[in-house]
């Protein structure tokens, strides 16, 4: 069946009625729970469902919001919250911006893939519109820049020639359907089909919604190329309004970054790269001078008259290099340490160190009172903590060990 969205991509309104309402399930897209609801088959529709890399639209049925449109053999299946009575009558409204955005980008990949195999043969082997960006499978392990430039001069040309964009419908068993580009047909597809007509550019199968002239597209731009599977190549593009919105980002970024950096937008390169080569220094600084408290603190411990059996130290900046430094200039043959950094209360690291036995009796009790994990050997025991909080118990735990080991102590 085509559809009265494949029939006028431009209907925004359309009146029709009720053929069946079932309860279901709909799993989201990003995962968790089902949501609960019903699976509405319309006399005909606008609203399209997913299919030929587009995906499906969004709106409302009479003021029932429609969250998923699929295909099911010849019916398109709407997926609502609310159940709808069977033969009534309904008004059909669309989203409209996100169909807009649907067919610039979908009739954008028909013209790229055409000219791209025109230009240096370059197959077309999928294709996917993203929600940010849209991107082309080609079928060749190498497109180089000067190919990309091409390509997106060629598009825009013919963009700016206002090139008519039209829709036939042919029997399935008509012998011009061979003779069109295609991928083929889905196993389950019925009634006739549609093909897509760039007029003297290309005709290729296809079920999705299209702009009627290629003036509509405004404009495109090839952002580049990424490696794809199986030694293809992925050509990444943007078409119409996602270009003017992808310049006022970068316009937006522009100005906060001439704020930040108090200089112009040909500066900013050299000045990230200025603060990056700051930032670098600072933190070898900090590292330097970590180590030196580390050491600094070893030996004030060490210089105590009578050294206790227990030492425990935490330090909002730290490392696990700083924490053995420390352990590694008091000595772990007699005194237990127990040592953290982070944030007081929340996550960090820590480690505990000392004697071999003590350390591999108490290093998972402390891993499990931390809420973390850890691993250790030959007398050390570190790892990540998520409760910063508890270090106080593992102290009492630690100090009831050294009483229990030595009962003078």
């Amino acid at each position: 069946m085509v559809f009265r969205c494949q029939r006028d991509s431009w209907a925004r309104q359309f009146t029709t009625r009720v053929v069946s309402c079932r309860a279901a399930e709909l799993r989201p897209e990003g995962g968790g729970e089902p949501v609960r609801g019903f699976q509405v088959v319309l006399e005909d529709t606008i609203l399209f469902p997913e299919g030929g890399g587009q995906p499906d639209d969004r709106g409302l049925i009479g003021d029932v919001p429609v969250l998923r449109v699929t295909r099911r053999g010849p019916e398109a299946v709407h997926f609502v919250p609310a159940a709808l009575e069977p033969g009534a009558e309904v008004l059909l409204s669309l989203d409209w911006e996100r169909r807009f955005d649907h067919m610039q980008q979908h009739s954008g990949q028909h013209l790229i893939s055409a000219i791209a195999e025109q230009m240096f043969g370059f197959k077309t082997t999928s294709w996917e519109l993203g929600r940010q960006r849209s991107v082309i499978e080609l079928d060749t392990p190498l497109v180089t820049a000067e190919q990309v430039a091409a390509l997106e001069k060629s598009v825009n040309e013919k963009i700016r020639d206002r090139v008519p964009v039209t829709v036939r419908e042919l029997a399935a068993d008509d012998p011009e359907v061979e003779t069109v580009r295609s991928r083929g047909l889905p196993d389950d597809h019925v009634g006739p089909v549609r093909v897509v007509d760039i007029k003297g550019i290309d005709s290729n199968l296809c079920c999705g919604t299209h702009v009627s002239n290629l003036s509509d597209l405004q404009v495109i731009k090839l952002l580049g190329v990424e490696k794809g599977k199986k030694n293809k190549t992925n050509l990444v593009f943007l078409a119409g309004n996602r270009v003017l919105k992808s310049i006022e980002q970068s316009h937006n970024t522009e100005k906060a970054l001439t704020s930040l950096l108090k200089n112009g937008p040909g500066e900013h390169v050299e000045a990230v790269r200025r603060l990056q080569s700051s930032v670098k220094l600072l933190q070898k600084n900090n590292l330097n001078l970590l180590r030196d408290i580390a050491v600094l603190i070893a030996r004030d411990f060490k210089s105590k008259p009578a050294p206790r059996q227990l030492f425990v130290l935490h330090r909002k900046e730290g490392d696990s290099e700083f924490m053995n430094i420390i352990a590694n200039e008091i000595g772990t043959e007699e005194t237990l340490l127990f040592l953290t950094v982070g944030d007081e209360k929340e996550a960090g690291l820590f480690l505990l160190a000392g004697p071999v036995e003590a350390v591999e009796n108490l290093g998972p009790r402390v891993a499990e009172l931390l809420g973390g994990k850890g691993a250790g050997k030959r007398g050390r025991f570190q790892g990540k903590a998520a409760k910063m909080s508890r270090r106080g118990e593992v102290q009492a735990l630690l100090q009831e060990f050294i009483s229990h080991r030595n009962p003078e102590a």
